[in-house]
């Protein structure tokens, strides 16, 4: 049994948004799997999404993006996305993410994130892009990135809390 839900309708409504804002495809990468959920999951790059809400919760995230996180599916996915910020970093998301919703997407994005156990790492180069269904009903946002490097230069920041 996978410990993961199927995500296949998810994983499409990523691909397809992408590929609908940059004529990108999520999944073309070398050695990428036929099956798009794998193909998602097992990429060397992190993935991850949220939802429309207020305050937005990680619908998505793969095992790369687990892994820097150092969170498991059903922690991640319960967490507001907010949360894999520094608090001062806060801000400058909230201006990322609204620049996102303007433009449909970005390709540019750099920051510092905060894994549960307070490993910081400042990833580069992220493309955040705008969830939208075939008919432009908002599904949320999503973000891949393939660069990141810890912060090592100082202490670790507060702890993603996790119930």
């Amino acid at each position: 049994m996978s410990p993961l839900p199927p995500m296949r309708d998810h994983v499409e409504l990523m691909r397809a948004s992408l590929l609908r804002l940059t004529g990108r495809d999520l999944l073309d990468y070398p050695g990428a799997s036929p099956d798009p959920e794998a193909a998602a999951f097992d990429a060397p790059f992190a993935l991850l999404s949220h939802d429309t809400a207020a305050d937005p919760i990680f619908t998505y995230g793969n095992g790369t993006a687990l892994r820097l996180f150092e969170l498991d599916w059903a922690q991640f996915t319960a967490l507001p996305s907010r949360l894999s910020a520094q608090p001062l970093a806060r801000d400058e998301r909230k201006r990322l993410l609204d620049r996102v919703a303007r433009y449909g997407y970005i390709d540019d994005y750099s920051g510092v994130r905060v894994s549960a156990t307070g490993r910081r790492f400042t990833i580069t180069d992220a493309t955040v892009w705008n969830l939208t269904d075939a008919d432009g009903t908002p599904a949320g946002q999503a973000a891949m990135f393939a660069h990141w490097t810890p912060v090592d230069s100082s202490p670790p920041g507060a702890p993603v809390p996790v119930s």
